[in-house]
């Protein structure tokens, strides 16, 4: 099935509301007023009344008491599925507990500031002002950004949003550009719900190739999405006629400070180095009805390349009858009101290209040596090492478990090692959805923490093009991808059960995967930052006092410190 773009998305509301059946369901609880009862759209996971040849989605109906009431308080009963391209409410499906309706829960759960009666007392957070009185360091030419020896491109699509391509990183030693990744991106992600009793078990939303990431993609606002000295760019997209739509400032592009870089300090003679790190963040914010989401593609100066995901959202909510309980299959995070265990599972494609095109995968597992009594190879039991193999297709998520994208053809010469790019990822949940479910078959990808497989044109996104047709997918491109033009699938993500604090939205909560040098340099990344003047910040102040910080100051050292006792004296740092 096609994308579902909004102005397919947007017809369920107008046309639900003038249903009869849809009346009749709404008066029966009580509610005799079409302009408070709100839909979201979703794609439709499954339902077989239909099968795959019509283009179907469901309404999640809410109820307001006032326009600008939180309408995921007040949940209703039944859902309607609608056929996309006829607009027509094909059915309206009513949940009965033991025969008896179920009563929206009405008590207001408000998040808009006009609605708060106790915020947080003003004046007890003071202003933190981000300046770069001399500018920003990256420079942007039409899509090419240049910032700290790294050169890439962005660009922006209606699937996946923001897609980077052609990232290289120059190398002082080498005194060259050396190839990192020809392309970047997030290729899909899966929401699938826990609760098996109708309708929840049609809540299987795969928020990029169902709806489009960069059709969903907000525009971003100064000062209140992105902080600090910005550069915008915009997205083109196209809407359901293929006239060319400009997202305003669809994307994101800033530094940060990072904190440290490196920090040594000799303990002999209390010497101290240090040198800060910064960041580039290229970022994107996507809304997909319920859940928002920040996809933040950061790089260091290290030349580690970081994907967060903060997740930021109202909970998908549904009524409580009176004789139930939200438990084992969610959570009451208000009076009458559940909201249900569910995951996210990202799929970060990575398209590496590794001083080159012939690039492959070693999974390496940390494991102890083995120990007896009469061992000679470890006689006190503290051995342990890296076993690898290559890997080709699938690889399991196991304990102590990492994986090296490495080029077999061109070997460090310090180490003796090919060069490469640790993949780092500790946060994939697993699919949680039995072996031979519907959702099992569609989120195939989601089953494996990483995927490796053979470049070919076109072949992006990893649960196909188009969801529901039984098309080709990532577990049918498996093949021996050895020393070879290879594509990588990263799956990382969460498994939520949901908490009363995050009702009625919820604080941010990040998910990561980091892409790391490893033998990749001959020395140190740090090294040529440890010379910069920006290392001592003269801006910064003792609190309460004004007096300028990183300046020549003396401290005493402390008494019984592992300092030589011949330098028992005042050093000037």
């Amino acid at each position: 099935m096609p994308i579902l773009t909004p102005t397919d998305l947007g017809f369920i509301e107008r046309v639900a509301r003038s249903d009869p059946r849809v009346i009749q369901a709404c008066q029966d609880i009580g509610i005799y007023d079409m302009s408070q009862v709100y839909f979201d759209a979703w794609a439709i996971g499954i339902d077989e009344r239909w099968g795959r040849d019509r283009r179907l989605q469901q309404g999640l109906p809410y109820y307001r008491r006032k326009p600008e009431d939180n309408q995921y308080a007040h949940p209703l009963d039944f859902i309607v599925i609608a056929d996309t391209e006829t607009e027509e409410i094909l059915s309206v499906d009513v949940r009965t507990v033991d025969g008896e309706r179920t009563r929206p829960p009405l008590k207001q759960q408000n998040y808009l500031p006009t609605s708060l009666q106790h915020g947080y007392p003003y004046d007890t957070l003071k202003p933190i002002h981000i300046t770069q009185p001399d500018g920003v360091s990256f420079q942007l030419h039409g899509n090419m950004l240049h910032w700290a020896g790294y050169k890439m491109h962005i660009s922006f699509n209606y699937w996946e949003g923001i897609v980077l391509s052609d990232i290289s990183i120059y190398n002082p030693v080498e005194k060259r550009q050396r190839p990192l990744f020809y392309r970047i991106s997030v290729a899909e992600m899966v929401v699938p719900y826990g609760c098996p009793e109708p309708p929840h078990h049609q809540k299987q939303a795969f928020d990029v190739g169902e709806y489009g990431m960069g059709l969903m993609t907000n525009s971003l606002r100064l000062g209140c999405d992105c902080k600090g000295v910005i550069q915008y760019l915009d997205g083109v997209i196209s809407d359901q006629q293929g006239t060319p739509v400009v997202i305003k400032n669809a994307i994101c592009i800033h530094e940060e400070d990072n904190g440290l870089l490196v920090k040594h300090t000799d303990f002999r003679d209390a010497r101290s180095i240090s040198a800060r790190d910064r960041r580039l963040i290229i970022s994107q914010i996507v809304t997909a009805a319920n859940y928002d989401y920040r996809f933040y593609h950061t790089f260091t100066l290290d030349g580690t390349y970081k994907l967060e995901v903060r997740l930021t959202r109202i909970l998908n909510t549904y009524c409580l009858h009176p004789s139930e309980t939200a438990n084992p299959y969610g959570t009451e995070v208000a009076h009458g009101v559940t909201a249900h265990n569910h995951q996210h599972i990202f799929s970060l494609r990575i398209d590496p290209e590794i001083d080159g095109l012939e690039n492959e995968v070693q999974e390496c597992d940390a494991v102890p040596l083995q120990y007896t009594d009469d061992s000679k190879a470890n006689p006190y039991g503290n051995g342990f090492f890296c076993r690898q193999r290559a890997v080709e297709g699938a690889s399991l998520a196991s304990l102590g478990r990492s994986w090296d994208i490495v080029n077999p053809t061109k070997v460090n010469p310090v180490c003796k090692k090919p060069v490469g790019y640790k993949i780092l990822n500790s946060q994939y949940p697993g699919l949680l959805a039995q072996e031979g479910s519907i959702i099992r078959q569609r989120a195939a990808f989601a089953t494996k923490p990483l995927w490796v497989v053979l470049f070919k044109d076109f072949q992006l996104y990893p649960a196909g093009e188009a969801h529901q047709s039984g098309n080709e997918t990532l577990e049918g491109w498996v093949s021996d991808a050895k020393h070879a033009d290879i594509v990588c699938y990263v799956q990382f993500g969460l498994t939520h059960i949901p908490r009363t604090e995050d009702f009625p939205i919820m604080p941010a909560e990040p998910v990561s995967v980091t892409l790391r040098a490893a033998n990749f340099f001959q020395s140190s990344p740090a090294l040529p930052f440890l010379t910069l003047p920006q290392n001592r910040d003269t801006n910064s102040q003792l609190a309460g006092l004004g007096q300028s910080a990183c300046v020549s100051h003396t401290v005493a050292v402390r008494e019984g410190s592992h300092v030589n006792p011949r330098l028992q004296r005042k050093l000037s740092l």
